[in-house]
């Protein structure tokens, strides 16, 4: 079984969440290229080293690259933010396919190539800052690329790049996803530092991220990435199984009795985060439609799979 539910090709759902990806991915573009970059402001990810590669070979790369078939060079100020982007993500992928196994998607890879080609093809057409204030340019760079983060996750979709290291580094120690997110996209943060060497970009660096954190929740319903679900199915043993195989989650089966009918009933109770909630609820409504299911925002989880309980 596979983490990701395909839509049916040309159905009414794989043409929505198609076209959530595309504008999605063109928003966070805007975002990079007409706030983000001008300032070389570093927000982690892979576009985020995009940018410091990106000042780095601007002296490099001279003219451009020439191509036969376009009348214009290309990367005249240095390497795409995109093109890099790319480069990292295609192994990223590979990388977290055959480690983490294909919980990733199609939709992933369609996402972060269409977010290169965006971020590319804006950049080439436009020239300077959209806004001269930095801390503007901040506040709207994190909003746009926040809100086309959101759209790709609504699709069950990730971002790639410094997703797939978190997860990567998620498996083989006991920090949390999202502690390790915050701890790769600092040390692509301070990259842009020692590139820069200006104390100015880490902080504003920082800002982006936590706005860029806040409109994902906002636009996704939700202030927690954790979800603590309650289900109720008469097919709780299929339900398990995609909890413990599929997720690689754990949870607790609780006995309970119908008020209505009397009739005895089991409830699972397991914590997700909201990802793995949308796949799960895909899932449940294609084998029990009629079960029930209460999801709970949870601001902190401790224990096994989430923050250690003794580091509390």
């Amino acid at each position: 079984m596979t983490f990701v539910k395909k839509e049916k090709f040309l159905s009414k759902e794989w043409f929505y969440s198609y076209t959530l990806i595309v504008i999605g991915s063109f928003i966070l573009a805007a975002g990079f290229v007409y706030f983000i970059d001008p300032h070389k402001i570093v927000p982690g990810g892979v576009y985020g080293i995009g940018i410091v590669v990106k000042n780095i070979t601007a002296d490099i790369m001279g003219d451009g690259i020439k191509l036969p078939f376009l009348k214009e060079p290309i990367f005249q100020d240095g390497l795409g933010i995109g093109f890099v982007g790319l480069m990292l993500n295609i192994p990223l992928t590979i990388m977290g396919i055959k480690i983490l196994g294909p919980r990733f998607g199609v939709k992933t890879v369609v996402g972060f190539i269409f977010s290169s080609i965006f971020i590319d093809f804006l950049d080439e057409r436009f020239d300077g800052a959209l806004v001269d204030d930095v801390l503007l340019s901040c506040i709207f760079g994190g909003v746009l690329i926040g809100f086309g983060l959101a759209l790709i996750f609504k699709t069950r979709a990730t971002s790639g790049g410094s997703d797939i290291i978190a997860m990567i580094a998620a498996k083989y120690t006991r920090m949390s996803l999202g502690l390790l997110l915050i701890v790769v996209d600092s040390v692509i943060v301070l990259l842009g530092l020692l590139v820069f060497k200006d104390w100015k970009i880490p902080l504003y660096s920082w800002i982006v991220i936590y706005i860029t954190g806040k409109v994902i929740d906002a636009v996704m319903q939700g202030v927690s990435y954790d979800k603590a679900l309650f289900i109720i199915s008469d097919k709780y043993e299929e339900i398990r199984d995609k909890i413990i195989k599929d997720l690689n989650r754990g949870g607790t089966l609780i006995n309970g009795v119908g008020m209505y009918k009397g009739l005895d009933k089991k409830i699972i109770f397991t914590n997700v985060n909201r990802r793995e909630q949308g796949v799960l609820q895909d899932f449940i409504k294609e084998i029990d439609p009629n079960a029930f299911m209460t999801v709970i925002d949870a601001h902190e989880v401790l224990g096994n799979g989430f923050k250690p309980i003794r580091e509390v």
